[in-house]
């Protein structure tokens, strides 16, 4: 069906979107304007340790009743923390719509941190800390944002440090959930099969008492730093490679473009530039991959392998003649079409799950204060030519600009 997503506001001034479809399954979110962006650094990572006591009692339940309300008809309850937002999302059949609007108004408005839960939770997530330690393939990623952001809450892991996890206490908790919790600072986001009257009726019993507030979009100025190249003995069976620099706001009308260019680079598909070079041509490497984050302010594209180390810098070259020629060799209009339509294609792709529909609706209206429907996308995209893709290419991939993280092997 077509996608029509529907914008409405609560009288209490919650604002929300709803996508109507003929699944049994309806999907439901509440997307909060937080993260570890907004956290001081005596704070890092307690977002995210907020986002795990949610779910460990309120006023009117506990854990398991919490945990088995959905679960027991079937249904899934889940929450993520990121950068820059926060989420607390349910799955379940139709039927049960008031069931799980219920659960989550009781989580975000009533939880209250028993202290037995929060010391039992803190042991949880210092084991996550450290599996996400042992892992060399996860950390590096989070070790070239603090590269790349030095002395700046973008460049906060986002599960905190064990320091700082251990030191949260439940007035911690409550305070920062005080602060961004409130109606200006969220969006409830549905895709389902249920009338949007039905969806708001239930909506508007259950969140009246949702403490006012606004929203609370101030965030932490950043700078861009000087380019940094850093190699550091911490991984066991490959090395790991990051390369990478700033990159334009998801505000920035830029973004279309380098959405495009990092696709052609060393996106999904198995024939973007990266993938055919390094791991086709020369065997270097068994996953090749090329991100583009962006944030309010700001972001980075990054370009991720593993290899043996002693292709390391065989394969660093590749990446680097890649690049030069993406900003030196304008696409020829037959590229260009097939880099457009691939790209529309993958996003089509994308959007055919109704869970990852819902929340990126929550995330659209929340940041954007509106909605672009699949239609505005594809006219953005075809509207790029070929001399925006080396405009931008050349603002981002400037050689003097981009920063490298190297793992070698500890032993």
């Amino acid at each position: 069906m077509a996608f029509e997503p529907q914008v409405f506001t609560l009288s209490n001034g919650i604002k929300g979107v709803y996508l109507p479809n003929q699944s049994e399954v309806s999907h439901l979110g509440i997307t909060f304007l937080t993260g570890s962006r907004f956290e001081t650094e005596k704070e890092m990572g307690i977002a995210h340790f907020l986002e795990h006591c949610i779910f460990k009692g309120t006023t009117k339940r506990k854990t398991y009743h919490i945990l088995s309300r959905l679960d027991a008809v079937g249904g899934e309850l889940n929450a993520y923390t990121a950068k820059e937002e926060m989420v607390v999302y349910a799955s379940f059949v139709k039927e049960h719509l008031k069931r799980a609007i219920e659960l989550l108004a009781d989580i975000v408005m009533n939880s209250n941190f028993p202290i037995k839960e929060i010391e039992k939770e803190k042991e949880i997530v210092l084991d996550e800390i450290n599996s996400y330690l042992d892992s060399p393939s996860d950390k590096i990623f989070d070790d070239f944002e603090s590269l790349i952001y030095p002395n700046h809450s973008l460049g906060y892991n986002i599960l905190g440090t064990p320091e700082t996890v251990k030191s949260f206490t439940r007035e911690d908790l409550l305070q920062f959930m005080k602060k961004y919790f409130v109606t200006g600072n969220m969006v409830i986001s549905y895709v389902g099969n249920i009338p949007l009257t039905k969806l708001i009726k239930w909506l508007s019993i259950y969140f009246k008492d949702m403490p006012v507030g606004p929203k609370n979009d101030q965030f932490f100025a950043f700078h861009s730093p000087v380019a940094q190249v850093k190699r550091e003995k911490a991984s066991n069976y490959q090395a790991h490679v990051i390369i990478g620099g700033m990159a334009p706001s998801y505000l920035d009308d830029d973004r279309r473009a380098m959405t495009l260019l990092i696709n052609i680079l060393g996106g999904p598909a198995l024939n973007s530039r990266l993938t055919l070079l390094i791991r086709e041509k020369h065997g270097f490497a068994y996953n090749v991959e090329s991100n583009y984050t962006g944030y309010a302010d700001g972001g980075f594209w990054s370009i991720y392998l593993g290899t043996d180390e002693k292709n390391v810098n065989k394969a660093i070259k590749l990446v680097y003649k890649e690049i030069k020629r993406i900003v030196q060799e304008p696409l020829t209009v037959k590229q260009l079409n097939q880099a457009k339509e691939q790209l529309i294609g993958q996003i089509a792709l994308g959007m055919d799950s109704n869970a990852g529909l819902m929340l990126g609706l929550g995330k659209s209206l929340l940041f954007f204060d509106q909605i672009d429907t699949i239609q505005d996308i594809h006219k953005e995209i075809d509207a790029l030519t070929a001399e925006d893709l080396s405009k931008v290419a050349a603002r981002y991939f400037d050689f003097k600009h981009i920063s490298e993280l190297v793992f070698e092997l500890a032993n």
